[in-house]
């Protein structure tokens, strides 16, 4: 007996793998992650910013395996999020940490790569089999096309928009996962109605941030609350800058700055569809 399989079959299948629990899920995965940020290898400035980035749900919301190859877009000349997946991943799968180019034309970039860079030399132990490629508006090379089982991104499409590479950064990202594959988003969220297509703010609207996936092809699966801030206004004089950590105005209002934390962010979820 024949059996067809409809385009939906196949769709709702590539969902089911997608999400489906790998061998390393569980309490086991949930304790590898928690070893991983309660590390040494993370900074006390860093592991202080918890209480605003919640890196322990956020990539339990994002279904990171400790089993899986994974992309780091644009980490930062700091590394906040490279400290806790290079240690949680070294082992049994692969990070990508897609940084700054090392050729580029303006000194904040070539900086920012090197100090990133020696940061991973100074600690081999944990950050010796970290593969660090590069993505700029010049180049994105940022993994092997269909490698990556998920791509993740903290705090950067305000960058790629001023920038005017965004679309382009999306559709790398989306090449990059392998069919089924997930894309993490973290960013400042603007407040409800604001367009800014610049991104001047820091802040980036909702809309915005989902547009620019779906037009490289990503579908939504979700959103999560898991970042926001309620008590950040969003009309600050610096923009997101103003708030902690940057604190762009000094020492003027910085105990109301303080008060509020970190800004409001969104986190969303997309899938790479089967084809």
């Amino acid at each position: 007996m024949s059996m067809k399989i409809g385009v939906r079959s196949v769709l709702a299948i590539g969902f089911f793998l997608a999400f489906a629990p790998s061998l390393h899920s569980g309490e086991t995965g949930n304790n590898n992650l928690k070893a991983a940020i309660a590390g040494d290898q993370r900074s006390v400035d860093h592991k202080a910013r918890d209480q605003y980035r919640h890196p322990l749900e956020t990539l339990g919301w994002f279904d990171v395996q400790s089993n899986m190859a994974v992309v780091e877009v644009s980490p930062g000349g700091k590394g906040w999020y490279t400290e806790i997946l290079a240690p949680y991943l070294r082992d049994q799968g692969k990070l990508y940490a897609a940084s700054y180019n090392p050729k580029s034309e303006r000194e904040y970039y070539r900086r920012n790569e090197k100090v990133f860079s020696d940061k991973l030399a100074a600690t081999p132990n944990v950050y010796d089999k970290v593969i660090v490629t590069v993505m700029s508006k010049e180049i994105m090379e940022i993994a092997p096309d269909g490698s990556a089982d998920r791509v993740l991104t903290f705090r950067n499409i305000h960058n790629w928009m001023k920038g005017e590479y965004a679309d382009a950064v999306f559709a790398a990202m989306f090449t990059a996962l392998k069919p089924g594959g997930i894309l993490g988003v973290v960013e400042h969220r603007a407040a409800d109605g604001l367009i800014d297509v610049k991104a001047v703010s820091g802040y980036v609207s909702e809309a915005q941030a989902i547009a620019l996936a779906e037009g490289a092809g990503f579908k939504l699966l979700g959103r999560s609350e898991i970042n926001a801030n309620p008590e950040d206004t969003k009309d600050h004089p610096k923009g997101v800058w103003t708030l902690p950590p940057s604190y762009r105005m000094g020492d003027l209002n910085r105990g109301i700055y303080a008060a509020i934390g970190e800004s409001d962010r969104m986190t969303l979820k997309f899938v790479k569809l089967v084809p």
